[in-house]
Protein backbone atom coordinates (compact mmCIF):
# COMPACT_ATOMS: atom_id res chain seq x y z
CA UNK A 1 0.00 0.00 0.00
CA UNK A 2 1.40 3.41 -0.92
CA UNK A 3 0.57 6.86 0.40
CA UNK A 4 1.89 10.37 -0.18
CA UNK A 5 3.99 11.83 2.67
CA UNK A 6 1.29 14.20 3.94
CA UNK A 7 -1.29 11.42 3.88
CA UNK A 8 1.00 9.13 5.87
CA UNK A 9 1.64 11.84 8.45
CA UNK A 10 -2.07 12.52 8.87
CA UNK A 11 -2.82 8.81 9.25
CA UNK A 12 -0.02 8.40 11.83
CA UNK A 13 -1.36 11.38 13.79
CA UNK A 14 -4.86 9.92 13.80
CA UNK A 15 -3.61 6.54 15.04
CA UNK A 16 -1.53 8.17 17.80
CA UNK A 17 -4.51 10.31 18.82
CA UNK A 18 -6.72 7.21 18.95
CA UNK A 19 -4.18 5.42 21.14
CA UNK A 20 -4.14 8.34 23.56
CA UNK A 21 -7.95 8.57 23.76
CA UNK A 22 -9.26 8.02 27.28
CA UNK A 23 -11.28 4.80 27.11
CA UNK A 24 -13.99 5.18 29.75
CA UNK A 25 -17.66 4.45 30.26
CA UNK A 26 -18.41 7.62 28.32
CA UNK A 27 -16.83 6.16 25.19
CA UNK A 28 -19.92 6.94 23.11
CA UNK A 29 -19.15 10.65 23.51
CA UNK A 30 -15.52 10.25 22.33
CA UNK A 31 -14.36 13.62 21.03
CA UNK A 32 -11.99 11.98 18.57
CA UNK A 33 -14.89 11.00 16.33
CA UNK A 34 -17.83 12.96 15.06
CA UNK A 35 -20.79 12.77 17.46
CA UNK A 36 -24.38 12.81 16.30
CA UNK A 37 -27.83 12.35 17.74
CA UNK A 38 -29.27 8.98 16.66
CA UNK A 39 -32.68 9.27 15.01
CA UNK A 40 -33.42 5.72 16.10
CA UNK A 41 -32.83 5.88 19.83
CA UNK A 42 -31.95 9.43 20.78
CA UNK A 43 -28.48 8.66 22.16
CA UNK A 44 -25.11 10.03 21.11
CA UNK A 45 -22.71 7.76 19.29
CA UNK A 46 -19.83 8.26 16.89
CA UNK A 47 -20.87 8.41 13.26
CA UNK A 48 -18.86 7.36 10.21
CA UNK A 49 -17.71 9.92 7.67
CA UNK A 50 -18.15 9.15 3.97
CA UNK A 51 -16.32 10.13 0.82
CA UNK A 52 -17.28 9.45 -2.76
CA UNK A 53 -18.73 8.27 -4.96
CA UNK A 54 -15.47 6.52 -5.79
CA UNK A 55 -14.61 6.45 -9.49
CA UNK A 56 -10.92 5.48 -9.57
CA UNK A 57 -10.07 1.98 -10.81
CA UNK A 58 -12.51 -0.94 -10.90
CA UNK A 59 -15.30 -1.63 -8.42
CA UNK A 60 -14.92 -5.12 -6.94
CA UNK A 61 -18.41 -6.56 -6.67
CA UNK A 62 -19.38 -9.10 -3.99
CA UNK A 63 -19.12 -12.69 -5.23
CA UNK A 64 -22.39 -14.03 -6.59
CA UNK A 65 -23.67 -16.70 -8.93
CA UNK A 66 -26.83 -14.71 -9.68
CA UNK A 67 -27.43 -11.81 -12.09
CA UNK A 68 -28.21 -8.36 -10.70
CA UNK A 69 -30.87 -6.54 -12.70
CA UNK A 70 -30.35 -3.02 -11.44
CA UNK A 71 -31.20 -1.18 -14.65
CA UNK A 72 -34.41 -3.14 -15.16
CA UNK A 73 -35.58 -1.95 -11.74
CA UNK A 74 -34.32 1.62 -12.33
CA UNK A 75 -31.64 1.31 -9.67
CA UNK A 76 -28.19 2.86 -9.66
CA UNK A 77 -25.02 1.61 -7.97
CA UNK A 78 -22.25 3.70 -6.40
CA UNK A 79 -19.41 3.05 -4.00
CA UNK A 80 -18.25 5.20 -1.07
CA UNK A 81 -15.52 4.97 1.53
CA UNK A 82 -16.48 5.09 5.22
CA UNK A 83 -14.02 6.18 7.89
CA UNK A 84 -13.80 7.00 11.57
CA UNK A 85 -12.41 5.81 14.87
CA UNK A 86 -14.00 2.64 16.24
CA UNK A 87 -13.79 0.93 19.61
CA UNK A 88 -13.18 -2.68 20.58
CA UNK A 89 -14.97 -4.06 23.62
CA UNK A 90 -14.95 -6.63 26.35
CA UNK A 91 -18.03 -7.92 28.12
CA UNK A 92 -18.37 -7.16 31.81
CA UNK A 93 -21.42 -9.44 31.79
CA UNK A 94 -22.39 -11.89 29.03
CA UNK A 95 -25.38 -14.01 30.13
CA UNK A 96 -27.02 -16.44 27.72
CA UNK A 97 -30.21 -14.33 27.70
CA UNK A 98 -28.28 -11.71 25.72
CA UNK A 99 -28.53 -8.89 28.27
CA UNK A 100 -24.86 -8.05 27.99
CA UNK A 101 -22.95 -5.12 29.41
CA UNK A 102 -19.76 -4.05 27.69
CA UNK A 103 -16.89 -1.64 28.12
CA UNK A 104 -14.38 -0.37 25.55
CA UNK A 105 -10.82 -1.63 25.54
CA UNK A 106 -9.10 0.29 22.72
CA UNK A 107 -9.72 2.57 19.78
CA UNK A 108 -8.43 2.49 16.20
CA UNK A 109 -8.94 4.31 12.93
CA UNK A 110 -10.61 2.58 10.00
CA UNK A 111 -11.39 3.24 6.35
CA UNK A 112 -13.59 0.70 4.56
CA UNK A 113 -15.98 0.63 1.64
CA UNK A 114 -19.76 0.53 1.21
CA UNK A 115 -21.69 -0.26 -1.96
CA UNK A 116 -24.94 1.66 -2.43
CA UNK A 117 -27.75 0.40 -4.65
CA UNK A 118 -30.74 2.72 -4.70
CA UNK A 119 -33.72 3.78 -6.77
CA UNK A 120 -32.93 6.39 -9.39
CA UNK A 121 -36.06 8.35 -8.53
CA UNK A 122 -37.05 9.53 -5.04
CA UNK A 123 -40.63 8.80 -6.06
CA UNK A 124 -39.80 5.07 -6.08
CA UNK A 125 -38.01 5.12 -2.72
CA UNK A 126 -39.84 3.37 0.12
CA UNK A 127 -37.98 5.30 2.83
CA UNK A 128 -36.30 2.11 4.11
CA UNK A 129 -32.53 1.55 3.86
CA UNK A 130 -31.28 -2.03 4.15
CA UNK A 131 -27.69 -2.30 5.45
CA UNK A 132 -26.07 -5.71 4.91
CA UNK A 133 -23.04 -6.95 6.84
CA UNK A 134 -21.30 -8.70 3.94
CA UNK A 135 -20.35 -12.34 4.42
CA UNK A 136 -16.71 -13.48 4.50
CA UNK A 137 -17.13 -17.26 4.90
CA UNK A 138 -15.63 -18.01 1.48
CA UNK A 139 -14.64 -14.61 0.15
CA UNK A 140 -16.76 -11.45 0.28
CA UNK A 141 -20.37 -11.95 -0.77
CA UNK A 142 -23.77 -10.37 -0.16
CA UNK A 143 -26.12 -13.37 0.20
CA UNK A 144 -29.05 -11.37 1.52
CA UNK A 145 -29.00 -9.12 -1.54
CA UNK A 146 -29.36 -12.33 -3.56
CA UNK A 147 -32.04 -13.88 -1.34
CA UNK A 148 -34.15 -10.75 -0.82
CA UNK A 149 -34.47 -9.77 -4.47
CA UNK A 150 -36.43 -8.96 -6.52
CA UNK A 151 -38.71 -8.09 -3.56
CA UNK A 152 -36.26 -5.54 -2.13
CA UNK A 153 -36.10 -3.60 -5.40
CA UNK A 154 -39.81 -4.07 -6.12
CA UNK A 155 -40.53 -2.46 -2.75
CA UNK A 156 -38.25 0.49 -3.55
CA UNK A 157 -35.85 -0.03 -0.65
CA UNK A 158 -32.34 1.40 -0.80
CA UNK A 159 -29.51 -1.03 -0.06
CA UNK A 160 -26.01 -0.63 1.35
CA UNK A 161 -23.43 -3.46 1.47
CA UNK A 162 -20.71 -2.98 4.09
CA UNK A 163 -17.21 -4.48 4.07
CA UNK A 164 -17.41 -4.80 7.84
CA UNK A 165 -14.70 -7.40 8.45
CA UNK A 166 -10.96 -7.29 8.01
CA UNK A 167 -10.79 -10.19 5.55
CA UNK A 168 -12.79 -8.32 2.92
CA UNK A 169 -10.44 -5.34 3.09
CA UNK A 170 -7.04 -6.73 4.06
CA UNK A 171 -7.34 -10.36 2.88
CA UNK A 172 -6.83 -13.57 4.81
CA UNK A 173 -8.09 -17.14 4.99
CA UNK A 174 -11.90 -17.56 4.95
CA UNK A 175 -13.33 -20.12 7.39
CA UNK A 176 -14.62 -22.17 4.43
CA UNK A 177 -11.71 -21.44 2.13
CA UNK A 178 -12.05 -19.37 -1.02
CA UNK A 179 -14.49 -20.55 -3.70
CA UNK A 180 -12.79 -18.39 -6.32
CA UNK A 181 -9.11 -17.95 -6.97
CA UNK A 182 -9.20 -14.54 -5.25
CA UNK A 183 -11.25 -15.73 -2.27
CA UNK A 184 -8.54 -14.88 0.24
CA UNK A 185 -7.42 -11.61 -1.37
CA UNK A 186 -8.72 -8.39 0.13
CA UNK A 187 -9.84 -5.31 -1.75
CA UNK A 188 -6.46 -3.69 -1.18
CA UNK A 189 -4.67 -6.53 -3.00
CA UNK A 190 -7.26 -6.98 -5.75
CA UNK A 191 -7.48 -3.38 -6.89
CA UNK A 192 -4.87 -1.13 -5.22
CA UNK A 193 -5.60 1.76 -7.58
CA UNK A 194 -9.07 2.03 -6.09
CA UNK A 195 -8.72 0.58 -2.60
CA UNK A 196 -5.10 1.26 -1.64
CA UNK A 197 -6.11 3.81 1.03
CA UNK A 198 -8.43 1.40 2.85
CA UNK A 199 -7.47 0.16 6.29
CA UNK A 200 -9.24 -2.27 8.66
CA UNK A 201 -7.85 -2.51 12.22
CA UNK A 202 -9.32 -5.97 12.94
CA UNK A 203 -12.63 -7.70 13.58
CA UNK A 204 -12.66 -6.65 17.24
CA UNK A 205 -13.58 -3.20 15.85
CA UNK A 206 -16.11 -4.41 13.27
CA UNK A 207 -19.19 -4.15 15.50
CA UNK A 208 -18.59 -0.48 16.24
CA UNK A 209 -17.69 0.23 12.62
CA UNK A 210 -21.02 -1.25 11.56
CA UNK A 211 -22.90 0.83 14.14
CA UNK A 212 -21.17 4.02 13.01
CA UNK A 213 -21.95 3.29 9.36
CA UNK A 214 -25.59 2.51 10.19
CA UNK A 215 -25.91 5.84 11.99
CA UNK A 216 -24.13 7.64 9.18
CA UNK A 217 -26.75 6.49 6.69
CA UNK A 218 -29.21 8.84 8.38
CA UNK A 219 -26.98 11.86 7.74
CA UNK A 220 -28.33 13.28 4.49
CA UNK A 221 -25.18 15.39 4.08
CA UNK A 222 -23.21 12.16 3.58
CA UNK A 223 -24.33 12.01 -0.05
CA UNK A 224 -24.72 8.24 0.19
CA UNK A 225 -28.31 8.21 -1.04
CA UNK A 226 -28.34 11.17 -3.40
CA UNK A 227 -31.67 12.96 -3.03
CA UNK A 228 -33.26 10.12 -1.04
CA UNK A 229 -34.26 10.85 2.57
CA UNK A 230 -34.26 7.70 4.74
CA UNK A 231 -36.96 7.18 7.34
CA UNK A 232 -35.98 3.71 8.57
CA UNK A 233 -32.60 1.96 8.58
CA UNK A 234 -32.44 -1.79 9.17
CA UNK A 235 -29.56 -4.27 9.46
CA UNK A 236 -29.43 -7.64 7.69
CA UNK A 237 -26.89 -10.44 7.62
CA UNK A 238 -26.82 -14.11 6.65
CA UNK A 239 -24.71 -17.02 7.93
CA UNK A 240 -21.40 -15.77 9.38
CA UNK A 241 -22.83 -12.25 9.29
CA UNK A 242 -25.86 -13.46 11.26
CA UNK A 243 -23.55 -14.62 14.06
CA UNK A 244 -22.11 -11.10 14.17
CA UNK A 245 -25.57 -9.51 14.14
CA UNK A 246 -26.56 -11.72 17.08
CA UNK A 247 -23.70 -10.25 19.10
CA UNK A 248 -24.44 -6.80 17.68
CA UNK A 249 -28.05 -7.00 18.89
CA UNK A 250 -27.00 -7.99 22.40
CA UNK A 251 -23.95 -5.74 22.80
CA UNK A 252 -23.93 -2.74 20.44
CA UNK A 253 -27.55 -2.00 19.53
CA UNK A 254 -28.48 -1.11 23.14
CA UNK A 255 -25.76 1.56 23.36
CA UNK A 256 -25.70 2.82 19.76
CA UNK A 257 -29.39 2.56 18.77
CA UNK A 258 -28.02 2.37 15.24
CA UNK A 259 -30.87 0.46 13.59
CA UNK A 260 -34.66 0.50 13.58
CA UNK A 261 -34.77 -3.27 13.14
CA UNK A 262 -32.43 -6.26 12.76
CA UNK A 263 -33.03 -9.18 10.36
CA UNK A 264 -30.86 -12.15 11.39
CA UNK A 265 -30.79 -14.77 8.63
CA UNK A 266 -29.47 -18.28 9.35
CA UNK A 267 -27.62 -17.90 12.63
CA UNK A 268 -26.40 -20.85 14.66
CA UNK A 269 -26.47 -21.28 18.42
CA UNK A 270 -23.61 -18.89 19.20
CA UNK A 271 -22.67 -15.31 18.53
CA UNK A 272 -19.43 -13.76 17.32
CA UNK A 273 -16.77 -13.14 19.99
CA UNK A 274 -16.02 -9.55 20.93
CA UNK A 275 -12.26 -10.10 20.73
CA UNK A 276 -12.25 -10.50 16.94
CA UNK A 277 -11.60 -14.26 16.94
CA UNK A 278 -13.39 -16.53 14.46
CA UNK A 279 -17.00 -17.54 15.11
CA UNK A 280 -15.68 -21.11 15.18
CA UNK A 281 -13.29 -20.39 18.06
CA UNK A 282 -13.81 -21.29 21.71
CA UNK A 283 -14.31 -17.59 22.42
CA UNK A 284 -17.66 -17.60 20.58
CA UNK A 285 -20.49 -17.23 23.14
CA UNK A 286 -22.58 -20.45 23.09
CA UNK A 287 -26.36 -20.93 23.26
CA UNK A 288 -26.85 -17.18 22.96
CA UNK A 289 -30.34 -15.66 22.81
CA UNK A 290 -31.47 -12.24 21.66
CA UNK A 291 -32.07 -9.86 24.56
CA UNK A 292 -35.75 -8.99 25.07
CA UNK A 293 -35.32 -5.32 25.95
CA UNK A 294 -34.18 -3.84 22.63
CA UNK A 295 -37.54 -2.25 21.73
CA UNK A 296 -36.84 -2.58 18.00
CA UNK A 297 -38.05 -5.49 15.84
CA UNK A 298 -35.68 -8.45 15.60
CA UNK A 299 -36.53 -11.15 13.06
CA UNK A 300 -34.71 -14.50 12.96
CA UNK A 301 -35.05 -16.68 9.85
CA UNK A 302 -33.84 -20.24 10.48
CA UNK A 303 -33.37 -23.29 8.25
CA UNK A 304 -33.20 -26.94 9.22
CA UNK A 305 -29.40 -26.88 8.95
CA UNK A 306 -29.19 -23.91 11.29
CA UNK A 307 -31.21 -25.69 13.96
CA UNK A 308 -29.28 -28.98 13.98
CA UNK A 309 -25.89 -28.76 12.28
CA UNK A 310 -25.20 -25.17 13.47
CA UNK A 311 -26.72 -25.61 16.91
CA UNK A 312 -29.52 -23.04 16.91
CA UNK A 313 -31.81 -25.56 18.71
CA UNK A 314 -29.95 -24.83 21.96
CA UNK A 315 -30.58 -21.08 21.55
CA UNK A 316 -34.29 -21.16 20.64
CA UNK A 317 -36.42 -18.64 22.47
CA UNK A 318 -40.11 -17.73 22.58
CA UNK A 319 -41.50 -15.00 20.35
CA UNK A 320 -42.18 -11.68 22.07
CA UNK A 321 -43.61 -8.33 21.06
CA UNK A 322 -40.17 -7.46 19.60
CA UNK A 323 -38.84 -10.86 18.49
CA UNK A 324 -40.09 -13.18 15.77
CA UNK A 325 -38.53 -16.43 14.56
CA UNK A 326 -39.54 -18.35 11.45
CA UNK A 327 -38.16 -21.89 11.20
CA UNK A 328 -38.80 -22.81 7.59
CA UNK A 329 -39.51 -26.40 6.57
CA UNK A 330 -37.65 -27.93 3.64
CA UNK A 331 -34.71 -25.52 3.76
CA UNK A 332 -30.95 -25.69 4.25
CA UNK A 333 -28.35 -23.10 5.28
CA UNK A 334 -27.42 -22.55 1.62
CA UNK A 335 -29.16 -24.04 -1.39
CA UNK A 336 -29.44 -24.47 -5.12
CA UNK A 337 -31.01 -21.02 -5.54
CA UNK A 338 -28.05 -19.25 -3.95
CA UNK A 339 -25.39 -21.11 -5.92
CA UNK A 340 -27.36 -20.90 -9.18
CA UNK A 341 -25.73 -22.36 -12.25
CA UNK A 342 -22.44 -22.72 -10.36
CA UNK A 343 -23.62 -25.73 -8.30
CA UNK A 344 -21.15 -28.01 -10.05
CA UNK A 345 -18.15 -26.19 -8.55
CA UNK A 346 -19.14 -27.26 -5.04
CA UNK A 347 -18.15 -30.86 -5.71
CA UNK A 348 -21.20 -32.26 -3.87
CA UNK A 349 -21.94 -35.89 -4.75
CA UNK A 350 -25.76 -35.57 -4.56
CA UNK A 351 -28.26 -32.84 -5.51
CA UNK A 352 -28.22 -29.97 -3.00
CA UNK A 353 -31.33 -28.60 -1.33
CA UNK A 354 -33.80 -27.00 -3.75
CA UNK A 355 -36.30 -25.97 -1.08
CA UNK A 356 -38.32 -22.75 -0.74
CA UNK A 357 -35.87 -20.54 1.18
CA UNK A 358 -35.71 -17.78 -1.42
CA UNK A 359 -39.48 -17.61 -1.76
CA UNK A 360 -40.18 -17.58 1.99
CA UNK A 361 -37.35 -15.21 2.95
CA UNK A 362 -38.75 -12.58 0.60
CA UNK A 363 -42.13 -12.85 2.35
CA UNK A 364 -40.38 -12.80 5.73
CA UNK A 365 -38.49 -9.63 4.88
CA UNK A 366 -41.62 -7.94 3.56
CA UNK A 367 -43.34 -8.80 6.87
CA UNK A 368 -40.31 -7.55 8.79
CA UNK A 369 -40.23 -4.17 7.03
CA UNK A 370 -43.99 -3.72 7.57
CA UNK A 371 -43.33 -4.39 11.25
CA UNK A 372 -40.57 -1.77 11.35
CA UNK A 373 -42.54 0.84 9.44
CA UNK A 374 -46.10 0.25 10.67
CA UNK A 375 -45.60 -1.56 13.98
CA UNK A 376 -47.58 -4.67 13.02
CA UNK A 377 -45.70 -7.83 14.08
CA UNK A 378 -45.44 -10.72 11.60
CA UNK A 379 -47.12 -14.07 12.05
CA UNK A 380 -45.84 -16.29 14.87
CA UNK A 381 -45.61 -19.80 13.39
CA UNK A 382 -44.83 -22.87 15.48
CA UNK A 383 -41.21 -24.09 15.58
CA UNK A 384 -40.02 -27.38 14.15
CA UNK A 385 -41.03 -30.44 16.13
CA UNK A 386 -38.05 -32.16 17.74
CA UNK A 387 -37.91 -35.89 18.37
CA UNK A 388 -35.11 -35.34 20.89
CA UNK A 389 -33.33 -32.39 22.45
CA UNK A 390 -30.06 -33.99 23.64
CA UNK A 391 -28.85 -34.31 20.98
CA UNK A 392 -31.25 -32.12 19.02
CA UNK A 393 -32.95 -34.03 16.22
CA UNK A 394 -35.87 -33.09 14.00
CA UNK A 395 -39.11 -35.06 13.89
CA UNK A 396 -39.72 -36.18 10.31
CA UNK A 397 -42.80 -37.41 8.49
CA UNK A 398 -43.02 -40.62 6.48
CA UNK A 399 -41.34 -38.95 3.50
CA UNK A 400 -38.39 -37.60 5.49
CA UNK A 401 -39.63 -34.00 5.56
CA UNK A 402 -39.64 -32.06 8.82
CA UNK A 403 -42.77 -31.64 10.92
CA UNK A 404 -43.73 -28.12 12.05
CA UNK A 405 -42.27 -24.74 11.18
CA UNK A 406 -43.38 -22.52 8.30
CA UNK A 407 -45.19 -24.77 5.84
CA UNK A 408 -45.27 -24.42 2.04
CA UNK A 409 -46.41 -26.72 -0.80
CA UNK A 410 -42.82 -27.94 -1.08
CA UNK A 411 -43.33 -30.00 2.11
CA UNK A 412 -47.14 -30.26 2.35
CA UNK A 413 -47.63 -31.36 -1.27
CA UNK A 414 -44.15 -32.83 -1.69
CA UNK A 415 -42.42 -34.36 -4.67
CA UNK A 416 -39.06 -34.82 -2.90
CA UNK A 417 -37.43 -35.12 0.48
CA UNK A 418 -35.91 -31.71 1.25
CA UNK A 419 -33.32 -31.92 4.00
CA UNK A 420 -31.00 -29.53 5.76
CA UNK A 421 -28.53 -32.39 6.16
CA UNK A 422 -26.12 -33.52 3.47
CA UNK A 423 -25.14 -37.21 3.04
CA UNK A 424 -22.55 -38.52 5.53
CA UNK A 425 -18.98 -37.80 4.48
CA UNK A 426 -19.85 -34.57 2.64
CA UNK A 427 -17.31 -31.75 2.58
CA UNK A 428 -17.73 -28.82 4.95
CA UNK A 429 -19.16 -26.64 2.20
CA UNK A 430 -21.54 -29.34 0.92
CA UNK A 431 -22.76 -29.98 4.46
CA UNK A 432 -24.28 -26.48 4.44
CA UNK A 433 -26.24 -27.10 1.25
CA UNK A 434 -28.43 -29.98 2.49
CA UNK A 435 -29.92 -32.38 -0.01
CA UNK A 436 -32.84 -33.10 -2.34
CA UNK A 437 -34.03 -36.64 -2.96
CA UNK A 438 -36.80 -36.73 -5.60
CA UNK A 439 -39.64 -39.19 -5.10
CA UNK A 440 -39.78 -42.17 -7.41
CA UNK A 441 -42.48 -42.28 -10.09
CA UNK A 442 -44.21 -44.99 -8.06
CA UNK A 443 -44.32 -42.74 -4.98
CA UNK A 444 -45.73 -39.83 -6.99
CA UNK A 445 -48.47 -42.08 -8.40
CA UNK A 446 -49.35 -43.51 -4.99
CA UNK A 447 -49.60 -40.01 -3.47
CA UNK A 448 -51.46 -38.15 -6.20
CA UNK A 449 -52.63 -40.59 -8.86
CA UNK A 450 -52.32 -38.13 -11.72
CA UNK A 451 -50.46 -34.92 -12.41
CA UNK A 452 -53.77 -33.07 -12.64
CA UNK A 453 -54.64 -34.11 -9.10
CA UNK A 454 -51.18 -33.13 -7.88
CA UNK A 455 -51.53 -29.67 -9.44
CA UNK A 456 -54.96 -29.22 -7.88
CA UNK A 457 -53.61 -30.04 -4.41
CA UNK A 458 -50.52 -27.91 -4.97
CA UNK A 459 -52.53 -24.89 -6.12
CA UNK A 460 -54.89 -25.07 -3.16
CA UNK A 461 -51.99 -25.31 -0.69
CA UNK A 462 -50.11 -22.52 -2.46
CA UNK A 463 -53.07 -20.18 -2.16
CA UNK A 464 -53.48 -21.03 1.53
CA UNK A 465 -49.80 -20.30 2.13
CA UNK A 466 -49.96 -16.95 0.31
CA UNK A 467 -53.06 -15.99 2.32
CA UNK A 468 -51.21 -16.88 5.53
CA UNK A 469 -48.40 -14.50 4.52
CA UNK A 470 -45.60 -17.05 4.17
CA UNK A 471 -45.28 -16.55 0.41
CA UNK A 472 -45.77 -13.41 -1.68
CA UNK A 473 -48.55 -13.19 -4.29
CA UNK A 474 -45.89 -12.12 -6.80
CA UNK A 475 -44.29 -15.57 -6.53
CA UNK A 476 -47.47 -17.49 -7.38
CA UNK A 477 -46.93 -17.76 -11.14
CA UNK A 478 -43.31 -18.93 -10.88
CA UNK A 479 -44.15 -21.50 -8.20
CA UNK A 480 -47.01 -22.87 -10.28
CA UNK A 481 -44.62 -23.12 -13.23
CA UNK A 482 -42.25 -25.17 -11.06
CA UNK A 483 -45.10 -27.50 -10.14
CA UNK A 484 -46.05 -27.83 -13.82
CA UNK A 485 -42.52 -29.00 -14.60
CA UNK A 486 -42.76 -32.04 -12.28
CA UNK A 487 -42.62 -35.20 -14.36
CA UNK A 488 -45.28 -37.84 -13.69
CA UNK A 489 -45.37 -41.35 -15.17
CA UNK A 490 -47.23 -41.57 -18.43
CA UNK A 491 -50.77 -42.83 -17.86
Amino acid sequence: MTHDGAGSARRTAVVVLAALTAVTASWALDATAAGARSAAGGTDHAVASFSGPVTTGKLIEPETALPTHLAAHHYVEQEFFASGIAHAFTATSAPADGKWTIKPTSAASYRTRVIVRRPESPAHFSGTVVVEWMNESAGESAPDWDYLNPELMDAGDAYIAVSAQALGVEGGTPILGGISGTGSAGLVQQEPARYGTLHHPGDQYALDMFAQIGLGVRTTSSGLLGALKPRHVVAVGESQSAFYLTTFADALQPVSHAFDGIFIHSRGGSGAPLNGNSITSSAAPADLRIRTDLHVPVFMFETQTDLIQLGYAAAQQPNTSDIRTWEVAGTSHADSYLVGAAASILGCSTPVNSGPQHDVVQAAFAAFTRWVVHGKPPQSPPPFRLKSTHPAALALDGHGNVIGGVRTPAVDVPVATLSGAAPPGSSVICSLFGSTVPFTPQTLTSLYGTKAHYLKEYTADLDRTIKAGYLLPSERASLLAQAESVQFPAS
